[in-house]
């Protein structure tokens, strides 16, 4: 089982793509003194934290109400997460959320939105993908301690994702732009074989009867 958690977590880590948040984290927060940035990220953590843990919670409950076997879902779940590895590594991922950051700036000046909710919490920390990556992991935990777990696993990476945002400014300085790329495109390279894995597990388990 604690491979399975370490495993989640890297996964949950890598989707998050805390170092690619971290530039839109500032446009999205120009002239926030660091007391407020810190508040509005750790509200966006919270309200992330009660989507991912509701999904892993109940993700195995919607998938039978729907008719959707775990075998079936890992392998559409890990043909979705090789698609976020394939953004991460060619650049696709930040644009793509740089559109939403900038809907969100838009709106923001017009004060009718909360940037905390949307676009940080969704879909730029709780996204599809996070939520996939939840729900295929607990499916791998169906015990109580599996799922007590999958919640200390899901705080663990919004934690280490608040605490990027956090120091956001001294990050952006530190890394830059090629820093950035370079360790996003490692990541993207690591979610692929994870993701590969995934539907691996999927195939195997359709093979042996579609559980």
């Amino acid at each position: 089982m604690i491979d399975l958690l370490v495993n989640g977590f890297v996964t949950l880590f890598v989707i998050l793509d805390p170092l690619g948040l971290v530039p839109l984290f500032l446009a999205l927060t120009p002239g926030r003194s660091s007391v407020e940035r810190q508040r509005i990220a750790f509200r966006a953590s919270l309200i992330a934290f009660a989507i991912l843990a509701l999904f892993g919670l109940a993700g195995l409950a919607l998938l039978q109400g729907l008719g959707i076997t775990l075998g079936a879902f890992r392998v559409a779940g890990g043909l979705f997460l090789f698609w976020i590895g394939f953004e991460l590594v060619f650049e696709r991922r930040q644009e793509r959320h740089q559109r939403s950051a900038d809907r969100a700036v838009e709106e923001q000046h017009h004060d009718v939105t909360d940037i905390a909710a949307f676009p940080l919490a969704i879909p730029l920390i709780a996204g599809p993908g996070a939520i996939s990556a939840t729900i295929l992991l607990s499916g791998s935990l169906p015990s109580l301690a599996g799922q007590v777990g999958l919640i200390v696993v899901i705080a663990a990476a919004l934690a280490a994702n608040f605490l990027c945002l956090v120091v956001a400014h001294r990050l952006d300085r530190l890394l830059g732009a090629t820093g950035r790329i370079v360790i996003s495109r490692l990541l993207g390279v690591l979610l692929a074989a994870l993701a590969v894995q995934f539907v691996a597990d999927g195939v195997r388990a359709l093979a042996s009867g579609g559980a």
